[in-house]
């Protein structure tokens, strides 16, 4: 008797390459694809870095001889050259002021417009709130020019309080979007209770919201370090003195003409690099939890 077995029948796949081991060893292929992108990723971030701190160690010599290398000895000679006899001491003073007062500017009224923007109900409203969130579609940099002029007409030119003035009002629109969608999130009802026992506004602002902001106004605070800390642009087109100049312009007063002193400017790579650390490393816990809530709220 001759088969009867019907094309499809014959091509039905097994059910030892359909079932739950085969979903696993997908799965665990995936996971794997995953983990190895990431430590690429981790390995080219990291590499760069781990560069600059072994090259902070060496002298130049060394370096100019074997540019990868470990140093033949460990002294800080580098580091002291790079903050006294370089004056990084002084750049990395005047960088301390102006990003300081700057995010401090910055995360204040931010706080504070977003609250109003999310609380308050009054006329126009949704007008003003868009007018601040428009200023994330246009880039800072090409308002420079009315800026300039503007500084000039006010005496602002080589001048900190120029430079924070500048810092805080180009985050404020980034600012205020991620304490809004966080504050959208918030439940009213402390509020209310606050307002029952008599608080004022000012008092129930900060007293009962600031505290609920903390995630949103540590991530903030974080995405307005760093590029402030790192911006060479606005310090270079606006100070004129030499005793005013950021971390980032005064590292490249380590390049000469001809020759550059590579294992001081390592040196002050690895000291500009501390500052960040430390934000990170104290604001890492806030950040996820706050981008989260005032992303997707």
């Amino acid at each position: 008797m001759t088969s009867t077995l019907t094309p499809q029948r014959r091509m039905r796949p097994s059910p030892a390459s359909t079932g739950p081991a085969a979903t696993r060893s997908g799965t665990g292929l995936r996971r794997a694809g995953v983990q190895l992108l990431l430590w690429l990723y981790a390995a080219l971030a990291f590499g760069p870095l781990v560069l600059v701190l072994i090259g902070s160690f060496r002298d130049n010599a060394d370096i100019l001889r074997q540019p990868v290398g470990l140093p033949t000895s460990l002294g800080l000679d580098n580091y002291q050259r790079a903050w006294e006899t370089a004056s990084l001491g002084t750049y990395f003073m005047n960088s301390v002021v102006v990003t300081v007062a700057s995010v401090t500017l910055c995360v204040a009224v931010s706080a504070m417009a977003a609250y109003a923007l999310s609380r308050w109900r009054f006329r126009g409203r949704a007008l003003l709130a868009a007018l601040f969130i428009s200023g994330l579609m246009i880039p800072a940099k090409l308002g420079l020019l009315p800026v300039f002029y503007m500084y000039q007409s006010l005496g602002l030119i080589d001048s900190r309080l120029g430079l924070v003035l500048l810092y805080a009002a180009s985050g404020i629109p980034f600012s205020i979007f991620v304490i809004m969608g966080f504050m959208r999130g918030l439940p009213t009802e402390l509020e209310e209770a606050a307002k029952l026992d008599g608080a004022h506004e000012g008092r129930m602002f900060v007293s009962v919201v600031l505290p609920l902001m903390r995630p949103a106004l540590a991530v903030v605070t974080v995405f307005q370090f760093a590029p402030t800390w790192n911006d060479f642009f606005y310090p270079l087109v606006l100070m004129r003195s030499d005793d005013k100049y950021t971390v980032p312009v005064g590292l490249t007063r380590f390049f000469g003409e001809f020759a550059a002193d590579r294992a001081t400017l390592f040196a002050g790579l690895v000291i500009a690099l501390v500052p960040l650390a430390i934000v990170f490393a104290f604001a890492t816990k806030h950040i996820i939890s706050g981008l989260t809530a005032g992303m997707s709220r």
